[in-house]
Order: C-alpha cells, then structure tokens, then sequence
C-alpha cells in the first residue's frame, strides 16, 4: 500500500473519531491565535490610529479630506484579502498549507512593526501616510492568505463530529481581537492623551502596533516550531492549477453560491459592525459609553459565535446560516431601528440594544470556518476557502456609497438598516440553494 493511501486511510480514521489528536489541537490553537491576530490588525486603524491621524496630516487639511485618508487607510487592507487569498489559495493547494501560513503570518507582523515606526507629516509630509496606505494593503495581503491557508488546515485536521465546535472557537478570534484592541488601545489613550500632533498620543499611538506585531511574530515562532502539515492535503492528489480547477465548470457553482452567502455575510457586517459606531456618533451618544457598548459586545460574540459552531453540529450548517440570515432581514432590522430612532437614550437600553442587533445576526461567523471548508474538495479547499470569504467583501466595500445614495430617499441614520435586510436576504437565499455539510468527508 503506497504513503498516499495510507496517509488518507488514517486521516479518514482521525476524521470519524471524537478524539482531537495532538497535531490537531497545535493547528486549531494557530488557526484561532491566527484570526485573532487577523482581527487585531483589521482593527488596529479603526480603534488605535484613529486618534492619532492628526500625527500625519498637515493641521490646516480639510475635514472631508481627511475624512478620505483615513477612509482609504482602513481599505487597502479590505482590497487586499482579495488579493492575497488567490495568491496564499493557490500555493496552500499546490506547496501546502503550513508553508504558506508560515508566510502570511510573518508578512502581517512585518507590515505591522514598519507602520509601528513610521515617521509623521512634520518629518516626511504626505509620504507618512502614503506609505501607511502601502503597508495596510501589504498587511490585507498577507491577512487574506493567512486564515486562507490555516484554517483549512485545522479543519482538515478535526474530527467530523467536532467540525462544528473547533470552526466557532476559530472565528471567536474575530471579537477576541477586537477586545484585545479595544482594550489596549484604551489604557495607551489613559497614558497617552491625545490631542494635536504633539500630543502624547503622538508616541502612544506605536504600542497598540507593536504590540499586534509581537504577537504576529509569536504566533510566527509556534506554528514554525509546533503545527505540522495537513495529512489530508499530503494524501490528496494535487490540482495542476487550482485557481483554475476552482473557477472550472465542476466547481463553479459552489464557489458562486458561497460568493452569496459571504456577500450576505460581509454587508450585514458593514451595516453593524462598521456603521453602528459612526452613526451613534452621529447622534451624539458619548464615546466612552459607545466603545463600552461594542467592548461588551464582543464579549457576548466570543461565546456565541463558539455556541454557533457547535449548535450547526447538531441541527446542519444550513440550518444555521438560514436562521441568522432570517433574522438578518426581520427581528435584528426593527431593534436597529429602535436603537437608532430612540433606544440610546439611557446607557443600560443602549447597551442592551447594541448587544441583541448583533448577537440575532453576527454569530453566522461561527459557522463560516466549518462549512466553507466542506463545501470544496481538498484539491481547491485552500483557493475555495480564501476567494468564497474574500472575494465577496468587493461588492459590500461599496456599502458607504450605497448608504449616500440612500439618503435621496431616508435619513442617512436608517441607511445602515437596508444594508442589513440586504445582507440577511443573501445569506438565507445563499444557504437555501446550498447543500448541507457537516457530514461531508474532507
């Protein structure tokens, strides 16, 4: 009997079994460190560097265009997951997975540290942020191939009866490195206030970086020293083009059908977890109470996106994706409103308001890791996994201007709530023309 052979008998084997081996705790631990650290750097410019854009602009720049820098840091890195999936997609098919998540891993926490020791507009005028914006979309890059390339590999490695409950603990990286932002960024603004350019912040600002950098480079050290390689992949007869082979007529239709459920996935993002902060804004509620709101938020998010997982073993991935896509475009829309039109009035409804419009719609995330994996055979799994989560941010990246188009017709408060129903429609409809997967065998 050859090595492939026997590989894919005992993979089989670790699949049927409850029982996680060794290798397979070492790869979910990196998968879940690795989106945590994907998250922290996400967020890093929306939460850390906001205070701090003063530090790179000239003081006399207009609001709109400042506005518009900014705007532009945070999405190169969005421009570049596209990107960098089918680039760390291609080559986790075709070299393996642990090679190339080896490589995203330390691209992120290089990018990370040069942002950490840029220079501000007093010193290098606009190249400050020019090179920012270089760096972010080299950052999104490398952030698209890394959870591109590890988590399949964690996957790949959970016993099928587990798939559920390991791919929610993954995702729950993505509210566990907003609170670990959230919370260093607000004991460095304690020590640092900020202020003009030469404020404290002005410095304090580099910490919350170096600290996402340090824990990239970490991460880096374990999975080069701890996770092995996908026994699965090695076993497995290898595409001569993946990308090609995932845009061929025989996978062409699971990749458009999961291209629906994350473009549902990713507007319904936009609507709460990008616009609810800014429109609170708007309506002049008090950031300390706004950033409280979303810190306990995520906590919620944490366990919930794990109970998500791990429910979708129980009654089907689609199941799931439909409940949450229902209640995307129903109950969560008409609490939203309530928020936005009266409900943060007093902190307490606030907080609970903030809590229930994202916990009836953002625990869908804890099903993603799991069912995008199984929807792709282990030739194009990388390349499926990485363009099906990324791919479809394009269309809901337009979600501002969409919002200003809206305004014609509503208050720009309640444009976020069309965003949403929208967001909920794709996600039941995308999951509905889908099969179910949790029994799938990797």
């Amino acid at each position: 009997m050859g090595k492939a052979a026997t590989d894919s008998i005992l993979v089989t084997k670790d699949q049927s079994s409850e029982k996680l081996s060794e290798e397979g705790k070492k790869t979910l631990l990196a998968a879940f460190f690795g989106f945590t650290v994907d998250m922290i750097d996400v967020y890093l410019p929306i939460i850390a560097l906001a205070p701090a854009m003063v530090y790179f602009q000239p003081a006399d720049l207009s609001p709109t265009v400042a506005t518009t820098l900014y705007f532009l840091v945070f999405v190169l890195s969005l421009i570049g997951r596209p990107i960098g999936s089918m680039i760390f997609g291609y080559y986790g098919d075709k070299i393996g997975r642990r090679k190339t998540t080896l490589v995203s891993i330390l691209g992120i926490a290089v990018s990370t540290l040069l942002i950490a020791l840029l220079p501000g507009y007093a010193v290098w005028g606009l190249g400050g942020i020019i090179t920012m914006a270089i760096l972010r979309l080299f950052a999104g890059i490398f952030m698209g191939g890394e959870y591109t390339s590890a988590n399949p590999l964690a996957m790949e490695y959970a016993p099928k009866q587990k798939r559920g409950l390991f791919g929610g603990f993954i995702n729950a990286g993505f509210p566990a490195g907003t609170i670990i932002v959230s919370v260093v960024t607000l004991a460095t603004l304690k020590l640092f206030p900020a202020g003009d350019a030469t404020s404290a912040y002005a410095v304090g600002w580099r910490i919350p970086f170096i600290i996402g950098a340090l824990l990239s480079f970490a991460l880096f050290i374990y999975s080069y020293y701890k996770v092995p390689e996908s026994e699965v992949w090695k076993g497995s007869k290898k595409a001569d083009n993946p990308l090609k082979d995932l845009f061929s007529k025989a996978n062409l239709a699971q990749l458009g059908q999961v291209f629906l459920v994350m473009s549902g996935v990713w507007f319904a993002t936009n609507a709460i977890i990008s616009s609810l902060p800014g429109m609170l804004k708007m309506l002049k509620v008090d950031s300390t109470l706004s950033t409280n709101a979303q810190l306990i938020t995520n906590i919620v998010m944490f366990f919930l996106f794990i109970f998500a997982g791990a429910i979708s073993q129980k009654i089907g991935r689609k199941a799931v994706l439909i409940l949450f896509g229902i209640l995307g475009f129903t109950v969560s829309p008409i609490l939203y409103y309530y928020l936005l039109s009266s409900g943060y009035q007093h902190a307490s409804s606030l907080i609970l308001l903030v809590v229930l419009v994202n916990s009836l719609v953002m625990p869908v995330f804890g099903v993603l890791t799991s069912y995008i994996t199984e929807r792709f055979h282990t030739g194009v799994r990388a390349s499926g996994y990485g363009v099906g989560y990324s791919l479809a941010l394009i269309i809901p990246a337009l979600t501002p201007f969409i919002m200003l188009g809206l305004q014609r017709f509503m208050p720009y408060v309640y444009t976020p709530i069309v965003i949403l129903v929208i967001g909920g429609l794709f996600i039941s409809i995308g999951a509905l023309i889908g099969p179910e997967t949790k029994e799938v065998d990797l």
